[in-house]
């Protein structure tokens, strides 16, 4: 390589990279956030109870679940180029077609093809990534990702609040799933025409470029099989999945059930006073996750290795977001006592809920920095396998919530209720924290062994 080249200042290419992730980590969360704002209409429109409702949430988080390896292994296999650009332009439709739903059985199929579509989004992000960034930069552009996407959610609710409106815009839901599905499409388009999978073949890239990019040899395309035995046999491998479990189970309550959680607790606010609430625990969580891809290697250097501070923030993060839950309930119990009808209440009590969200992503962007470090050119495969158990935990308060809510509310006290749905989860929470604390998150799957490489 020509000296004269490599002397040059390095090209920006990869701003490009993550600036396509963040759009349509925004776009993600827009299209899946979307339906738990406009449930109570659809739900009265298509005459679904609660139940039924819940059954709708459970059928995206399973397809979306069943779908990540086979998501992620196609863009370790071909590239995330052409699954990108097919999978989004997929979910996009359905998203469109949900609105147009007359029943509850087209609105699950309508639900599980979009779930099947999404599952390849955050995979081959990732794989994309990994191609792209150098891995200085990997972390960082997972927590800048994250904070798009808790955003993108947290603004929804809004957003939807204001079209649905009939103060404001006052359009029929249907046209907001329309609108919201026309966005992929574009996103689509321009990103097959202008990403390639290998950045040596594009054209923006310059040899100061690739040189700070440096090897990815390890992470390049075209692999067979997924390595299920290196997978099944791998302890740290098992964890991620088991914390991932505990934070999606907890965290899809934000997505699914927060509206009516809100509409249930302080029925005295106005619609869109329900939808400025519901954008707390996203709008917080996306500040988590940028805080934690910032501070990442600063935390490094001073516990001595990227495993350990892994390991820390992770435990620390998903305990702190136990604990706040549990403020959460206080709050609403206590306070209520002493300023009943007064708005102090539900802000304090959605601060801790938001607070709960912001420390749940001070773990996140590490799990997808170990999926890149564990799994190299299986890091599709991996990150797809992790995603997948995180949304079959994600699926599950679809149905539980309402289980709960009616095991503990035989007289009707519905804020009783919601505290023990917020236990349940302080729980869970605790679990994935303990997880964490076994977790070797730095030793590749070929490289396997049972002692940390805690240098890195």
């Amino acid at each position: 390589m020509p000296i004269e080249k490599i002397n040059q200042a390095p090209t920006r290419a990869r701003d490009m990279v993550l600036l396509f992730a963040i759009t349509l980590a925004v776009i993600t969360y827009v299209d899946r956030v979307c339906i738990s704002q406009a449930a109570p209409e659809m739900q009265k429109d298509l005459g679904l109870t609660k139940e039924q409702m819940g059954l709708v949430f459970t059928t995206f988080s399973l397809a979306y679940a069943l779908f990540e390896i086979p998501g992620g292994w196609l863009g370790d296999r071909i590239g995330p180029r052409k699954v990108l650009m097919r999978v989004v332009a997929m979910w996009s439709i359905f998203t469109a077609a949900t609105g147009w739903a007359w029943n509850l059985s087209s609105l699950l199929v309508c639900r599980f093809l979009f779930g099947v579509g999404e599952a390849g989004c955050f995979p081959n992000l990732t794989k994309a990534f990994s191609l792209w960034m150098p891995a200085n930069e990997r972390v960082r552009a997972q927590g800048i990702m994250w904070l798009s996407a808790r955003w993108g959610g947290a603004f929804t609710p809004l957003l939807v609040g204001w079209m649905l409106s009939k103060d404001h815009l006052g359009l029929h839901y249907k046209w907001t799933f329309l609108i919201f599905g026309s966005l992929g499409v574009v996103w689509a388009v321009f990103f097959y025409r202008w990403f390639l999978d290998n950045p040596k073949h594009h054209p923006k890239v310059n040899a100061a470029e690739l040189q700070m990019i440096g090897n990815t040899a390890e992470h390049e395309i075209g692999h067979g099989a997924i390595p299920w035995a290196q997978l099944l046999s791998n302890r740290s491998v098992w964890l991620l999945w088991l914390q991932y479990f505990c934070m999606s189970f907890a965290w899809y309550f934000y997505i699914t059930w927060m509206p009516t959680f809100i509409k249930e607790t302080f029925p005295h606010f106005t619609d869109i006073q329900r939808a400025l609430i519901g954008c707390v625990p996203l709008f917080f969580g996306g500040i988590g996750a940028l805080f934690a891809g910032l501070i990442a290697a600063r935390v490094a250097r001073s516990l001595g290795g990227i495993n350990i501070a892994r390991r820390a923030m992770g435990f620390i993060g998903l305990l702190l977001a136990a604990v706040m839950l549990l403020i959460s309930v206080w709050l609403r119990q206590s306070v209520a006592n002493e300023v009943a009808g007064q708005s102090l209440i539900p802000i304090l009590s959605m601060f801790a809920v938001g607070l709960a969200s912001f420390s749940n992503d001070l773990a996140l962007p590490g799990g997808w920095g170990a999926c890149m470090d564990i799994g190299g050119k299986h890091t599709g495969s991996l990150s797809g396998s992790m995603n997948m158990m995180g949304n079959f935990g994600g699926a599950m308060p679809g149905f539980v919530v309402p289980i709960v809510l009616n095991y503990t509310n035989p007289a009707g006290a519905a804020v009783l209720n919601w505290n023990a749905v917020f236990y349940m989860f302080a729980f869970v929470y605790g679990i994935g924290a303990v997880s964490w604390l076994f977790i070797d998150s730095v030793t590749p799957l070929e490289g396997y062994s049972n002692e940390p490489q805690t240098h890195r």
